[in-house]
């Protein structure tokens, strides 16, 4: 009777902690984004299943990550990362994300890396030739600066390169001759006193003066240097003379505004202006917020509008009105395939039909019903991403058959399995390469 009676009490402590956990608060925001997995809008504290009531919502998971309501998808793959290296060939990668509840379907590596080569050479440096000679004084009298110059091409650099060091050199040069000295202001001195202590309305304002000497150098006599150019006054207005503040005071908060959304989580506002009065002349603006918000709750789904699934795989080929079997090209059948439109709580249907239809061939290959074509090796396909394992990258060519060949001016599609295709005979290497990848950096290896 005691085990039963433990075995009850376990399973009560068991529900109630389920319980508490599926209440538990989470931060619910307005926008998630697909692009950078990020919450935006923040709402505020609510249960993950009211949060989630809008697919289009976030939340703050318990990791302290943004988390869609949406169903588990993979994000897009991000832009390619840059080279591994500045030249020759190197390595990039780009990334991806699993947002959504619950986990993606067909799970794959959540990034890919592939060769690139942002140069074809790397740059090699030159080295200079002899100087050049001594350019003239810089000036005609008193001391100056003389340069010369040298060209990076003893050997020139190659790829981008350059030279260590720099193409000019100079050093000082004497002419012997006296220069004039021409006249220089001395600093201004102290602004005095202002004509007034404010500013009237409708008047100059009050102005102050301040002066300097040409004495910083004096002008020359012998060879006469030129006198201080401008004027030895400046006058100023007193703009800085202020009228008296007036500190700001909040108005009454006007009224709730409305829910924000007719489904889920949203927020209601109430705003207030600072003009009771308003702040003048320099006065203090209103202290705290011009905003105030509360949650509201909808408990309604919002529609999620519809979305559509894959195509599903293509039908046999069939001609309804030919109650033997196609053989080989002679008689045109028809396939069809379906999708399916994804959406819940009275969202708006898919846009296009969910049947398409197409015209084929049934060249399925049989004893009893031969059917051989002719196919052509493909282009070489691109190069695979380098394999996390192998660390090598492959290419190929197949042979293989056209989607669909035209007649009458109508596309009509293969359809068989297994069809007999015959090609020339190419050797191993005219069929299937492969190649070392450059190794990635020892980060790379994080998922």
């Amino acid at each position: 009777m005691s085990y039963r009676m433990l075995w009850i009490f376990s399973s009560l402590c068991l529900f109630m902690l389920l319980k508490i956990t599926d209440s538990q608060l989470v931060s619910c925001y307005y926008e998630f984004s697909r692009e950078t997995g990020s919450c935006h809008r923040l709402i505020g504290n609510v249960t993950q299943e009211e949060c989630c009531y809008n697919y289009y919502y976030g939340f703050i998971n318990e990791n302290g990550e943004c988390q869609s309501c949406r169903k588990a998808s993979w994000s897009e793959w991000s832009s390619w990362g840059p080279c591994s290296v500045s030249c020759l060939k190197g390595v990039q990668r780009r990334r991806r994300r699993c947002d959504g509840i619950g986990e993606c379907k067909d799970p794959e590596l959540t990034q890919q890396i592939q060769v690139c080569q942002d140069q074809d050479c790397c740059p090699e440096q030159g080295g200079w030739a002899e100087w050049g000679e001594w350019q003239p004084c810089s000036v005609t009298c008193a001391n100056g600066t003389e340069k010369r110059d040298r060209t990076c091409s003893n050997p020139p650099p190659t790829c981008g390169g350059g030279c260590d060091g720099l193409s000019q050199d100079t050093q000082p040069c004497q002419t012997k001759n006296i220069c004039p000295t021409h006249g220089g202001w001395a600093e201004w001195g102290a602004w005095g006193p202002c004509s007034g202590t404010c500013k009237k309305e409708g008047s100059v304002p009050p102005s102050r003066q301040r002066r300097r000497s040409c004495t910083n150098p004096p002008p020359s006599s012998a060879p006469a240097g030129l006198p201080c150019p401008g004027d030895d006054v400046q006058s100023q207005h007193c703009d800085y003379l202020d009228m008296c503040p007036i500190d700001g005071k909040w108005g009454h908060w006007g009224p709730l505004s409305q829910c924000s959304v007719t489904c889920g989580v949203g927020q209601k506002f109430s705003s207030r202006s600072c003009d009771n009065p308003a702040p003048k002349y320099g006065g203090r603006p209103c202290v705290g917020d011009s905003s105030a918000s509360e949650i509201c709750k909808i408990e309604n789904h919002c529609p999620l509008h519809g979305e559509w699934e894959a195509w599903g795989e293509w039908s046999a080929c069939t001609k309804s009105t030919y109650n033997r079997p196609i053989s080989c090209t002679k008689k045109t059948g028809q396939q069809k395939r379906r999708r399916t439109c994804d959406k819940e709580f009275e969202g708006k249907p898919c846009d296009g039909s969910i049947m398409e239809l197409r015209p084929c061939y049934d060249i399925t290959h049989t004893k009893d019903r031969p059917c051989e074509k002719t196919g052509n090796y493909t282009e070489w396909s691109e190069w695979s991403f380098c394999s996390p394992k192998t660390g090598k990258r492959e290419r190929k060519r197949v042979c293989e058959l056209p989607e669909f060949e035209t007649k009458g001016g109508t596309d009509i599609y293969y359809y068989g399995d297994p069809p007999k295709v015959s090609c020339p005979r190419l050797a191993l290497p005219d069929r299937r390469q492969s190649e070392d990848c450059p190794k990635p950096p020892e980060e790379w290896s994080l998922k």
